[in-house]
């Protein structure tokens, strides 16, 4: 973990706000995760996610599908199935991610979409030129998962909220026993007064 470490100077001014007590402003981005239990045995599905405010804003989803590994102590709950996806699509109010539908077929290894947006998403997330941490055949035994980017949003379009919905179809019905995991990864910004330990959400 590192770490930053003031000259005197800067020192000096950061005592100064300290005793005036005032708030600091600490910006981050955070990990929400929402499931989906028992998904309905169709190949069409809509799940109303969550509805946000306007300043609490969305920068990544990453959906899963797993079939037959909840609570079951003998199953490895690290492991996602396929389940036939065909398509995934993100909307944000009436904004949706992507724009193109994937046309996936995973029996025709159809998937090279999913990988690239996967790879895409550890460059700009985490600022690295790196090879992925999974290789394809790793991304396909272990996933496979979708990563929608949708960082670059409209900022003109002002909402009170924003609902987060997914919409997604298989090639066959969903098998029993699946679950479907969201992760949202959005901007927040908290305050924080040294003194009281006072935190106080903004976003």
């Amino acid at each position: 973990m590192p770490y930053v470490t003031l000259n005197e100077i800067n020192k000096l001014s950061m005592l100064r706000a300290l005793e005036s007590e005032r708030y600091l402003s600490v910006s981050f981005h955070s990990w929400d995760l929402y499931e989906y239990p028992m998904l309905q045995s169709t190949t069409k599905h809509s799940w109303a996610v969550k509805t946000a405010t306007q300043l609490e804003k969305q920068r990544y989803i990453i959906f899963v599908l797993q079939t037959g590994r909840k609570n079951i102590m003998s199953q490895d709950v690290s492991i996602f199935d396929d389940c036939n996806l065909t398509n995934v699509k993100l909307y944000l109010n009436s904004e949706f991610y992507p724009y193109d539908d994937m046309n996936l077929d995973f029996g025709k290894n159809q998937y090279a979409v999913l990988f690239d947006m996967y790879a895409r998403f550890r460059k700009a997330y985490y600022g690295c030129d790196f090879d992925t941490l999974c290789t394809v055949v790793t991304f396909l035994t272990k996933g496979p998962f979708v990563v929608i980017d949708c960082s670059r949003q409209n900022e003109s379009v002002k909402s009170a909220t924003v609902d987060v919905r997914i919409e997604f179809d298989c090639k066959e019905n969903v098998p029993a026993n699946t679950t479907a995991y969201c992760l949202i990864l959005h901007d927040r910004v908290i305050e924080y007064c040294p003194l009281s330990n006072v935190v106080r959400k903004i976003m």
